[in-house]
């Protein structure tokens, strides 16, 4: 099966975020190696549902780049997550407007991607099936 642009742009942004899930695991053993953390055991449980996470966005995206639909819909399950981290990042005592930007606008880059790759798909079946 032959896939668009913007299906394969739309993997491509998944497959970016999944190299900054696994870079964030990497950083947080770091810290776990370090000392810097105030529990072994719920660092330890961060760094592996951080992997966890990096795996599936992975597959996703390479889903996604396939043309299948599990991967649109995991990949814009984990947009909408990434804007609620955005936006728990400009609340509480601390608000951090740099962080939340960052992570905002590839989810909603992602998110536009990911809607404009699903309406191609059904294109595509619309033409395959006539």
């Amino acid at each position: 099966m032959t896939t668009t642009t913007v299906e394969r742009l739309a993997g491509l942004l998944l497959a970016a975020e999944a190299v900054a899930l696994f870079v964030l695991a990497g950083w947080e053993i770091v810290a776990l190696v370090r000392g810097d953390t105030g529990s072994v055991a719920s660092s330890v449980a961060l760094i592996v549902l951080t992997a966890v996470g990096a795996f599936a966005v992975a597959g996703f995206a390479l889903a996604t780049w396939r043309g299948a639909s599990w991967g649109r819909s995991g990949g814009i399950v984990t947009q909408l997550l990434a804007l609620a981290v955005a936006g728990g990042a400009l609340t509480g005592e601390d608000p951090q407007p740099g962080f939340a930007v960052t992570v905002a606008l590839p989810a909603l880059l992602g998110l536009a991607l990911l809607i404009l790759a699903a309406r191609a798909a059904s294109r595509r079946l619309r033409s395959s099936s006539s």
